[in-house]
């Protein structure tokens, strides 16, 4: 278990809420992947993305071939890759914007501009000599 984060939210009263991020990503995540994909294409993703294994298990374990299970799961990253992506009201990717800690979003300062050389180089008055 990872630790609570306090985290303002958008409105008028301004209250802090609390939340285990690490864990409610890991819950959209498996949650998003089971309401895409087939009940085949969850197998296979349970197997690789979830529980780690190697083609070779997957293989054995699903009963396909290698080059059929390599192409399963092209296909699913490429699915779950757009599903993340465009997931609303929040996607689950990129990361920083699911994690992000700040509500407010601030406008960059501008800085002046910078002034325009001089067209040539100030030189101190030239003494006479005595």
């Amino acid at each position: 278990m990872t630790k609570v984060s306090l985290h303002f939210t958008q409105g008028t009263d301004r209250r802090l809420t609390w939340g285990r991020k690490d864990e409610e990503y890991m819950a959209d995540f498996v949650l998003v992947s089971r309401r895409t994909l087939t009940a085949e294409e969850y197998r296979i993703f349970n197997y690789h993305f979830l529980l780690g294994a190697d083609w070779k298990l997957c293989t054995r374990k699903i009963g396909i071939d290698r080059g059929n299970s390599f192409h399963a799961v092209y296909r699913i990253q490429k699915k779950l890759g757009r599903v993340f992506r465009e997931l609303e009201p929040f996607g689950l990717y990129p990361l920083d914007q699911y994690f992000a800690t700040t509500v407010n979003s601030v406008e960059p300062t501008r800085l002046p501009r910078p002034l325009k050389p001089a067209s040539r180089p100030l030189q101190p008055p030239l003494r006479k000599a005595a």
